[in-house]
């Protein structure tokens, strides 16, 4: 299965439209789960921390400038969202998950520019991301 990753990039993003959809239909919380803001902002953060880790993991693989600057991004990136997620309001923490998620795509970009990921992973990191940030945005406007 060559797309396996497209597959799961894209249904991991299912969690943060669940969870904006339940902020726009003004559902609390969630059967099960708890509050709807805990369940987004831990599926958040373990996903940032994620992004975040699969860089750590490709900078292995790099025997270039790369292979020193992403261990030190991925690890700032991650004790960042982390420390933001304990002590920020929960609408600031969004904001802060936001950005994470725009500056680990730019540093995708930046490798799919020194062709060091391939262009059909750079399009699916892009669209999930423009589905995350805006679903985040929206979370945030109805929370």
């Amino acid at each position: 299965m060559k797309n396996t990753f497209q597959y799961l990039t894209f249904l991991g993003a299912l969690p943060f439209v669940f969870c904006a959809a339940c902020f726009v239909f003004d559902v609390q919380a969630i059967p099960i789960l708890g509050d709807t803001r805990d369940v987004l902002g831990i599926y958040a953060l373990v996903i940032t921390t994620f992004m975040a880790g699969s860089h750590w993991g490709q900078h292995l693989n790099f025997d270039n400038k790369w292979g020193n600057y992403l261990p030190v991004t991925s690890n700032v990136i991650a004790v960042l969202v982390w420390i933001g997620f304990l002590i920020l309001p929960f609408k600031i923490s969004l904001i802060i998950f936001e950005i994470a998620f725009l500056v680990l795509l730019w540093v995708d970009h930046r490798l799919r520019q020194n062709d060091l990921i391939s262009f059909e992973y750079f399009r699916t990191r892009y669209l999930v991301t423009s589905i995350v940030t805006f679903t985040l945005l929206v979370s945030g406007i109805y929370a």
